[in-house]
């Protein structure tokens, strides 16, 4: 049976918290408000709840799960090596919505479907999400919706997709306008953005000083 914290009263929200750690530390499914749209996310470094979080969705492994993180120096330990131009997009727009492709450490041992060797980052702005990330530590999150129906932008939304997958619901209400984060990939000799976002084309190509492409 699922839970459901108000984290809009500050009683509930400790609770809440609380069992979402509890939660993620015991391999289940939590909701999570973010800065974009609800998210749906599980420990990142266990395979298994990662797998379930695929499944609660009905989305294969071809299209994997990203990664967020509470803290700009999480990354130094996730990735192959953070280049400038990695640098720059984090001190200019996280926490926020931008999130970033590099190659990961190849030491790490999760399974967050076919990624090639890469993982996407993101630090995001949900005072939320981010006191959830700073206990258990890096979560895949995915948007906190069944493959093919619209993100859920309240945790309403996100309980009538989703159901008893999850374990617990983190309320932090209505999200506002579901755009998406902006997604650019540094994993090559040049930025590629894969997704314009929140994040415009114009203030990433600002932020590193050469224009960005598109996918090839």
């Amino acid at each position: 049976m699922s839970a459901v914290y108000d984290c809009g009263r500050h009683d509930s929200r400790a609770d809440g918290l609380a069992a979402a750690a509890g939660a993620v530390r015991s391999s289940r499914l939590v909701v999570l408000p973010t800065d974009t749209v609800y998210g749906i996310g599980a420990d990142a470094f266990d395979s298994g709840a990662v797998q379930s979080l695929l499944r609660a969705k009905n989305r294969g492994p071809d299209l994997p799960v990203g990664v967020l993180v509470g803290s700009w120096s999480t990354v130094d330990g996730l990735v192959l090596g953070v280049p400038p131009q990695a640098r720059a997009l984090i001190e200019a727009f996280w926490p926020g919505d931008l999130s970033i492709v590099l190659p990961h450490a190849p030491s790490l041992n999760w399974d967050l479907g076919t990624t090639r060797g890469t993982v996407m980052l993101r630090m995001p702005l949900h005072p939320v999400a981010l006191e959830l990330l700073r206990d258990v530590g890096p979560m895949a999150v995915s948007s906190a919706n069944v493959s093919g129906r619209p993100p859920a932008s309240n945790v309403e939304e996100a309980r009538e997709q989703l159901g008893d997958s999850v374990a617990v619901y983190l309320d932090g209400g209505p999200s506002g306008e579901p755009v998406p984060s902006s997604i650019v990939d540094l994993t090559g000799s040049d930025p590629v953005l894969l997704r314009e976002g929140a994040v415009s084309r114009a203030q990433v190509s600002e932020v590193l000083g050469v224009p960005v492409s598109d996918p090839a």
